[in-house]
């Protein structure tokens, strides 16, 4: 028998980090003792036969070693300790080892390798997961060698281990789940309300049912609310932070996406009624643009009683990092992209159509099919909701095209919120907003940017919904009084634009769908299942930034009901929206471009499509950034899956898939349109979408919400007034001032603040940001075709910078910078991290789950990062 050496990375829980000294003492006392953290390994090759049947060998225990004598910083840094195994020559090949925490704090165990085992050499084991003390299981932790097996293929001493590590995730199904819990359920989201506090604050239940379907989120087992048995409880906003999600997918306290959170609730804490009553007492609307400008160059000065409030109710490290209160009162801003060379080409018809194709909600336009636009609407219920745009609007203005010859040159293209939006006009305008559904038709000109048309904005008929809509069209103006209408009219349609691209496309599109996804992969496919390690980097900390959105923003109360125009309403049309427009496939990137009309099916071109507007920023990248992503999938998937049958005989796949489709997204199940998982194709396109959807979809959609919505004014979150009618003072003053007609119709200085403070922390990149063609290890796996594999991804990814880079600097290419001349970077892979840059592309929503990445890392990629950045301005 010999002795083999191990060394054991992890992370102690950490005094700065943990309000838990006295545990920590009590583990550093109990050490004097020994023999508190104890491995047994596995073996993969050897089995012991047991009630249970075959199982692996088991190897005697092994210690953790100087505990005590190991040093670790205050601040969250990795420490590494010694381990001696027992070595038996009839062991094997170690494939698992199974470890008991007998401290009464937790740890981050980060790896185990083992060094010169007789015939392997290294052996590595990637564990980054919280190891909570022995007694919060009912059965000890085990963690798998860094090995990739399908289920057919693992050794025969692993099958039960495998398996029961998946029913451990699964749960029960009943009960309040606790921090060490390590439980993925799934839940309706019925936690938005809070009818124990007000009857008005009560919300409707989304998921399982066909009046508001939705996704599922992760369960979290807390009990009802004393009102309504059918509606879960709220936490404080005080203890939001311990909102349930499996430990692993917590964000880390002393990050900066955990100073987001804090953040988020001061905002919260900053819309209060007692922080209203302060503001009412002073001036709230800003009376021209260069006051709204104020903001990035001196400031604003808040009342002193705001001020007070938010010192009171927000730790002073992160006032530092993220509130933007000077000492002496004033809420200053980082000057956003969109105003930084001309302060007011955000206003011109060209960049208005522009961020229609190049903004950050490039995802709605479709090109128009039929004139005039109809609508879909029930008309038993909405009466005639057809658009009132006529050709006499819109025929003088198409280069000299009747209306169907521009149809059929696929010149004329829409940005349609009507049947959206308009079935919650009524109730949204019985609020202090005051809002329309608008259409707007553009014209593709031969230069290859759009021209507006005609803008309609309609309201539902007075005498009710039944009698159809009432709309008003503008067309295009300069000067005077139908210039300003006109402003107005784009403003609304910014207004509608800025609110579906918050709430329909970057939560529920973004966000909401993909956390079933992430609970079935934990509860159907194994760590050492090929798929999960392919899809695992695109989930981290997903869950619990869904968590803390509903907690904090999109619950009754939140910051996104009383700052966007949807207000109360704004879950029901998140259903809605997913009800009549949401499906699996059509989120691939080629599948959407088709949909929406702005690309036709072309063999010979790159991903089957052909595009009808040339100069279509996002779609352009887009579609790079797919094919690279598929090209990776198809690669790695190819490794382990050979032929079609390999697809359908794999029984954890084939469960992951069921559940995705008859639990995650269960109000679904039925629609034809779900891929079948049996072939290698709808494995490759599936996996790519996810991908897609999880990374480059969401940093489209979120990362340039400050560069262009930073100024509010070009992107309002809300409208306070309706047009003005001829023969009021309303109208008297837009003739006589109407750029402060404007700025009163948006929203006042409060709400601009708060929002603007918003987007600002989540357009900003983690500190630590790992980026699509990136892994935070190079131990992620031991395989060399997988490696290989990886690493022409990555190299897709470069040439793709290096084509952004010369995209943007074509000037033929007009939509790529615009009369703002900011170049399209969102699709652009790669970022500095910590900052506002309108740029990168993280591999999942927010990169902080590796704690153990070292700043190093992260200053070198900021440094090339930076270099090629100057290229792209």
């Amino acid at each position: 028998m010999k002795n083999i050496k191990g060394k054991v990375v992890l992370m102690k829980k950490n005094l700065l980090e943990f309000t838990d000294l006295a545990a920590s003492v009590l583990d550093r006392f109990s050490e004097f003792v020994g023999n508190k953290v104890s491995f047994q390994l596995i073996s993969a090759h050897h089995g012991q036969v047991s009630e249970k049947g075959l199982r692996g060998k088991v190897g005697s225990p092994a210690y953790l070693q100087n505990w005590i004598t190991t040093i670790t910083p205050l601040t969250a840094a990795e420490a590494t300790f010694d381990v001696t195994f027992s070595w038996e020559e009839d062991f094997g090949l170690p494939g698992a080892f199974t470890i008991r925490n007998l401290h009464r704090s937790e740890f981050y165990l980060k790896s185990l390798i083992l060094e010169d085992v007789p015939g392997h050499g290294h052996i590595y084991f990637i564990c980054n997961s919280w190891v909570y003390p022995a007694k919060r299981y009912t059965s000890d932790r085990i963690f798998f060698a860094n090995k990739t097996y399908l289920p057919s293929e693992t050794p025969a001493t692993l099958v039960q281990y495998r398996e029961e590590e998946l029913v451990n995730l699964r749960g029960t199904g009943s009960g309040m789940l606790e921090e060490w819990d390590r439980v993925y359920d799934y839940a309706f989201y019925n936690d938005l309300g809070d009818p124990d506090n007000d009857p008005k604050d009560a919300r409707p239940v989304l998921g399982g049912s066909s009046e508001y379907p939705y996704p599922r989120r992760g369960r979290t087992g807390r009990p009802p609310t004393r009102t309504d048995p059918n509606s879960e409880s709220k936490l404080s906003l005080l203890n939001t932070a311990n909102i349930y999600v499996p430990r692993d997918e917590r964000l880390s306290p002393i990050k900066l996406t955990d100073f987001l959170a804090y953040g988020l609730k001061a905002v919260v804490q900053f819309l209060d009624s007692e922080f209203k009553a302060v503001w009412d007492t002073t001036p709230t609307e800003f009376d021209s643009f260069e006051d709204v400008l104020k903001i990035y160059k001196g400031g604003v000065k808040l009342p002193r009683g705001i001020v007070e409030r938010i010192r009171e109710n927000t730790p002073l490290e992160i006032l530092r990092e993220l509130f933007p209160v000077d000492g002496e009162g004033l809420a200053k801003f980082p000057t956003p992209q969109v105003i930084k060379e001309d302060k007011y080409a955000w206003r011109t018809d060209e960049e208005f159509a522009r961020e229609m194709l190049a903004g950050p909600s490039p995802f709605i336009i479709t090109r128009l099919q039929e004139f005039p636009p109809s609508s879909k609407l029930e008309p038993e219920f909405y009466g005639n909701q057809g658009s009132s745009i006529s050709i006499n609007h819109i025929e003088g203005s198409l280069d000299g095209l009747t209306v169907d010859e521009a149809l059929s040159a696929n010149r004329l293209y829409i940005l349609d919120f009507h049947d959206m939006l308009m079935p919650f006009i009524k109730r949204i305008n019985e609020t202090s907003t005051k809002m329309y559904a608008t259409r707007t038709i553009l014209f593709l000109q031969n230069d290859g940017t759009l021209k507006p048309l005609a803008i309609e904005l309609s309201l539902p008929h007075p005498n009710g919904e039944q009698y159809g809509a009432v709309s008003k069209v503008y067309t295009p103006a300069e000067e005077g009084i139908e210039g300003s209408f006109w402003q107005l009219a784009k403003a609304y349609v910014k207004n509608n634009d800025t609110g579906v691209q918050q709430l329909v496309i970057h939560w529920t599109k973004a966000h909401a769908v993909i956390e079933p996804i992430i609970i079935a992969t934990n509860r159907q496919l194994s760590v050492v299942h090929p798929i999960n390690k392919l899809l695992q980097p695109h989930y981290t900390d997903t869950m619990h930034i869904n968590a803390i959105t509903r907690a904090i923003l999109i619950s009754s109360g939140g910051a996104l009901e009383r700052t966007i125009f949807t207000s109360p309403y704004i879950m029901e049309i998140n259903s809605l929206a997913y009800k009549n427009s949401w499906t699996f496939p059509g989120e691939a990137v080629p599948a959407d471009l088709i949909q929406r009309g702005m690309a036709v099916e072309d063999s010979e071109h790159p991903e089957g499509v052909r595009l009808l507007i040339d100069d279509y920023p996002y779609a352009v990248d887009a579609l790079k950034v797919w094919s690279a992503i598929k090209s990776w999938v198809t690669d790695y998937c190819s490794l382990y899956y050979k032929t079609d049958e390999v697809v359908q005989n794999d029984n954890e796949l084939q469960s992951w898939w069921k559940e995705i489709r008859e639990e995650g997204h269960g109000d679904k199940k039925d629609e034809p349109w779900w891929p079948n998982m049996q072939n290698r194709t709808e494995l490759i396109e599936s996996c790519t979408t996810i991908i897609w959807i999880a990374s480059a979809l969401h940093a489209a959609v979120n990362f340039g919400q400050y560069g262009y919505g930073g100024y509010h004014p070009n992107r309002p979150t809300q409208t306070r007034r309706l047009m003005p009618e001829e023969g009021t003072p309303e109208y008297d003053e837009l003739k006589s001032n109407p750029d402060k007609v404007y700025l009163q119709t948006i929203s006042s200085q409060l709400p601009t603040l708060v929002v603007t403070f918003l987007i600002e922390a989540l357009s900003r990149h983690s500190s630590e940001e790992v980026y699509l063609g990136q892994r935070d290890s190079d131990d992620w796996t031991q395989d060399a075709n997988e490696l290989e594999a990886f690493e022409r991804f990555g190299q897709k990814l470069r040439e793709i910078e290096e084509q952004i880079n010369e995209l943007n600097s074509d000037e033929k290419k007009k939509n790529r910078h615009g009369p703002v001349k900011v170049p399209y970077t969102l699709l652009y892979p790669t970022s500095e991290n910590g900052k506002i840059t309108g740029m990168g592309i993280p591999n999942a929503h927010r990169e902080e789950g590796d704690q153990m990445r070292t700043h190093t890392t992260s200053m070198e990629n900021n440094k090339k990062v930076e270099q090629k950045r100057e290229k792209l301005m």
